[in-house]
């Protein structure tokens, strides 16, 4: 990248710091205020639609963005996302109904698409390998305090204020970042004219968007979900025939194709399916098997978003030590050994068994995600950097799609089809879940399929876990790069 004389690194850092914390604490907070949200609004049908949405548009985009940041730089970029968030972010506080709130969300999730691979690509152009560790703990301490953060203020917010704060607390936080991007981060992008492949942006969206929709429908497939996985197979075909005659294509095959970015990516994704069985089957399992409270329930999955930051510190500030192939096949083993735990799992076991293999796994997280963001970083240079970063968060986010569809349709058959006993019903699960009282002698019985149900969830989540392993050994080593210059600090 060209000497940037202008540029002021911590204040860059600040503004990378307060637009990534607007996505991380999206979730959390969300999460906190629905149920009332959706009280006023209404169509409980609706409800799952409202995160889903949120990750489809983000999903979809997040690769565009990244290019386009290659071609016209990260700041214009970054503006443009972070405007069209508080966007949504104003209309979603807004919103009359459910389906007006889902439509904002879907607007919400394209400015998060441009925020969140692009900052991570500013703060590889103006921080070596070297300079990251501490960079990356800055980072990682926002993804962690925003996680025990977000229940808390969006409980303040229901009790003391109204729902539609939980979406305009972002415009504050937006406007500050927006403002330190454009006095303090200078680019010296050469301005030439440029093709964009629109149609095949356009295509590739639609594609990844339909892919999303069928995924998200696929435990109970409808006409709509066939009419998703159709849209797909058309747009998936047509991007390809539409990149092997652009001029300057939107996806660089040989770009993915690169050993270092397509195996590290591969990690990615197979992670992301790992942790998402972690995050929606954990609390099920507690609260109805080992008949725990939510509190602790919800305990014992912190413990792993806590882990998670802990572990990207460690491996940003002793990568240069020990290299960065080192560190993600550290992170990658400690994925199994975490899973392992859940696998021992039983009506009988202590909380604490759970949390243990929670904290592991986020460890593993930590080390694997860290060094394998470095790796594709460093692979590339400053004009292919913004779409090789995309590629990695798009990874994460596609596993955690998957993961939740595969592992989803495994806890479905295993309820539907016990080894023995009686097959557990949706009506049941849900009783057991909320009121086990209401089924009488028939609790033990649920409780039992539900266990050797998560049982089998949960040996699926070690041998990705496994496989996240082996796929890992492959990753070649990168060395790491100089400093780069960064005058004006």
């Amino acid at each position: 990248m060209p000497t940037l004389p202008k540029t002021r690194r911590p204040l860059v850092l600040a503004a990378v710091m307060a637009a990534t914390f607007m996505i991380a604490i999206e979730a959390t907070i969300v999460s906190t205020a629905m149920p009332q949200i959706a009280g006023q609004l209404g169509d409980l049908h609706l409800y799952a639609w409202v995160f889903a949405s949120f990750l489809l548009t983000q999903t979809a985009t997040t690769v565009v963005f990244g290019k386009l940041s290659d071609l016209y730089g990260r700041r214009p970029v970054l503006l443009f996302g972070i405007a069209v968030f508080l966007l949504g972010s104003l209309l979603c506080g807004l919103a009359w109904s459910m389906p007006s709130l889902i439509l904002f969300r879907l607007v919400q999730g394209v400015g998060a698409g441009a925020i969140q691979p692009v900052s991570l690509t500013v703060v590889g152009d103006l921080y070596s390998a070297r300079e990251r560790g501490r960079v990356q703990g800055y980072l990682a301490s926002v993804w962690g305090i925003s996680s025990v953060a977000g229940p808390l203020v969006g409980g303040l917010i229901i009790g003391r204020l109204s729902w539609p704060w939980i979406f305009w607390i972002n415009l504050p936080i937006g406007i500050v970042a927006a403002i330190l991007f454009v006095l303090f981060l200078r680019e010296g992008v050469e301005r030439r004219p440029r093709r964009i492949d629109v149609v095949g942006a356009a295509l590739f969206t639609g594609a990844i968007a339909a892919l999303m929709m069928a995924l998200a429908d696929a435990a109970a497939p409808t006409a709509a979900t066939s009419a998703a996985g159709l849209a797909f197979v058309v747009a998936s075909a047509l991007f390809v025939l539409q990149e092997r005659r652009a001029a300057d294509p939107m996806l660089d095959v040989r770009l993915w194709a690169q050993r270092p970015i397509a195996t590290a990516n591969a990690a990615t994704l197979l992670s992301g399916m790992t942790v998402i069985g972690l995050t929606a089957f954990l609390p099920m399992y507690v609260q109805g098997v080992l008949r725990q409270s939510p509190l602790v329930a919800g305990f014992t999955l912190t413990l792993m978003v806590l882990g998670w930051p802990i572990g990207a510190t460690l491996a940003a500030r002793n990568f240069v030590r020990f290299g960065l192939r080192p560190t993600l096949l550290l992170g990658a083993a400690l994925l199994p050994l975490g899973a392992a735990a859940f696998v021992a799992l039983g009506p009988a076991t202590a909380p604490a068994v759970a949390g243990m293999g929670s904290v592991v796994m986020g460890l593993g997280m930590g080390f694997l995600s860290t060094a394998a963001i470095v790796i594709i970083q460093d692979s590339v240079s400053w004009a292919q950097r913004g779409a090789a970063t995309a590629s990695n968060i798009f990874a994460r986010n596609l596993g955690s799609t998957l993961g939740a569809t595969a592992l989803g349709a495994v806890l479905n058959y295993r309820l539907a089809h016990p080894d023995g006993g009686a097959a557990v019903s949706t009506d049941q699960l849900r009783r057991l879940l909320d009121d086990p009282a209401s089924l009488g002698g028939a609790a033990d019985a649920a409780r039992a399929g539900l266990q050797q149900a998560l049982h089998g969830t949960f040996w699926t989540v070690f041998a990705l876990a496994a496989l996240t392993l082996l796929v890992s050994l492959l990753v070649p080593r990168v060395s790491i790069t100089a400093a780069r210059p960064a005058a004006g600090e």
